[in-house]
């Protein structure tokens, strides 16, 4: 797949990180982080990332090239790891207040911590060209009005669908509303198909419906306050579980999705993919994610935003998801600045063309061709509020449990007032 889907690949575990007292730049000025002159004169840095599978494992490389060849300067050390050993690797690092120069992130709470460690570089000053990128590409790396990564990439959840299988059950247009979303699920039962394909082994795909139910009935503002509160017992939170288990009770999900992982062999993604399950819940990378499972819609593939919950106060607008970034650590080398900036700005059109990436220049949405990722991205522009996905804008114990009590939920195995209490609990706690 292009890139590991955001939200869990970005979930460190750093509950015990230390805030250091010593002097950061020294203490990340070498070792790991690869920084500082060469002995041939040449400024060094150290750039952590994980493109680990195309297309990034060919592009990455040859941005790095580009970059080096036009100014001979400069050494870039690249360590490309997979997912989790990026995250235990970070994990380690982070601990001991060694940062690499230039290191992956997608923002939230993991970051957040980061940066109250004092191990990030505030890049606000310095991102003279920050208007060039779309408002929601930042937001996951912004915190009280400080910006402290670069994005590279920005996507949003919302609904695959078969159009071959709409059309069987007699769905003539997607659902835009909660109650019509019911409807096209039940119709699609009527025919004998499975309306939507779910990796319950996996935990993470459930809390998306938990988490835009909440932003359709509660709205954005009160995720945010409950996230400073640290209390999601509201009745906005309570009634998003019981949406949840409007559906649940539909019984719409493939035989044994209790059991099953998201890209593994006749996962969520193969089940969409082969045409067995009408619908997912997914992030732009589904169609990538589909192919890598051997298994290809085509022009079958349809796209459409979470329907809108009737009198809730959540709009159609305000998009869930996350995106890719690069943050500096503290005292990194200015040429590491310089660098994200040839990457992300000089290289745009190279990184859409790849198919793996949205845009996060403006207007940049106008080079896709491809009806989905279009669909996609011009949602990303036309948003007028965005969340990241919550086991990322939340410390990783709170992540956690959201990611956990809604997969109980969706088991039978708690009510939506237990979700709400167990989350409140795991947030007073952390």
């Amino acid at each position: 797949m292009p890139s590991t889907p955001p939200s869990r690949r970005s979930f460190l575990a750093l509950s015990g990180l230390t805030v250091l007292s010593v002097s950061l730049t020294a203490a990340c000025g070498g070792g790991d982080s690869g920084a500082g002159p060469a002995a041939d004169g040449k400024v060094s840095f150290a750039w952590w990332n994980i493109a680990t599978t195309e297309p990034g494992k060919s592009l990455f490389p040859q941005i790095s090239s580009a970059f080096t060849d036009a100014h001979p300067n400069v050494a870039i050390k690249t360590t490309s790891l997979e997912n989790e050993a990026f995250k235990s690797k970070l994990t380690a690092t982070t601990s001991s207040g060694r940062l690499p120069d230039v290191f992956q992130t997608w923002g939230g709470g993991v970051l957040r911590q980061q940066v109250d460690a004092g191990l990030v570089e505030d890049l606000t000053d310095l991102l003279g060209w920050s208007s060039e990128l779309t408002p929601v590409s930042l937001e996951a790396y912004q915190f009280e009005g400080r910006t402290y990564a670069v994005p590279y990439d920005v996507g949003m959840v919302g609904f695959w669908y078969n159009k071959k299988l709409f059309a069987q059950a007699g769905i003539t247009a997607p659902p835009a509303t909660w109650t019509a979303f019911l409807d096209a699920v039940r119709k699609l039962k009527a025919a004998g198909l499975t309306p939507i394909a779910l990796a319950g082994k996996e935990k993470w795909p459930g809390h998306y419906y938990w988490a835009y139910l909440a932003m359709r009935v509660a709205g954005l503002p009160a995720l945010q306050e409950a996230a400073k509160t640290k209390d999601f017992t509201g009745a906005g939170f309570v009634r998003a579980g019981v949406h949840l288990r409007e559906l649940v009770d539909l019984q719409p999900f493939q035989t044994g999705f209790l059991g099953a992982g998201y890209s593994t062999p006749g996962g969520q993604a193969a089940t969409m993919g082969n045409g067995k399950a009408a619908m997912e819940l997914m992030g732009q990378w589904a169609p990538s994610v589909q192919k890598d499972a051997g298994a290809d819609l085509g022009a079958d593939l349809g796209f459409f935003p979470f329907p809108t919950v009737e009198g809730g106060v959540g709009q159609v607008t305000e998009v869930f998801g996350g995106g890719n970034g690069f943050a500096l650590r503290k005292g990194a080398p200015k040429e590491a600045l310089e660098f994200l900036k040839f990457f992300v700005l000089e290289n745009e059109s190279k990184l859409l063309a790849s198919n793996g990436y949205l845009p996060v220049v403006k207007g940049a949405e106008s080079q896709l061709t491809e009806p989905n990722r279009k669909a996609v991205a011009e949602s990303l522009v036309k948003a007028t509020g965005f969340q990241l996905f919550l086991d990322q804008a939340y410390p990783p114990a709170v992540g956690q449990e959201v990611n956990d009590s809604v997969a109980d939920l969706i088991a039978g195995k708690k009510t939506p007032e237990q979700v709400t209490a167990s989350i409140t609990e795991a947030a007073k706690g952390a």
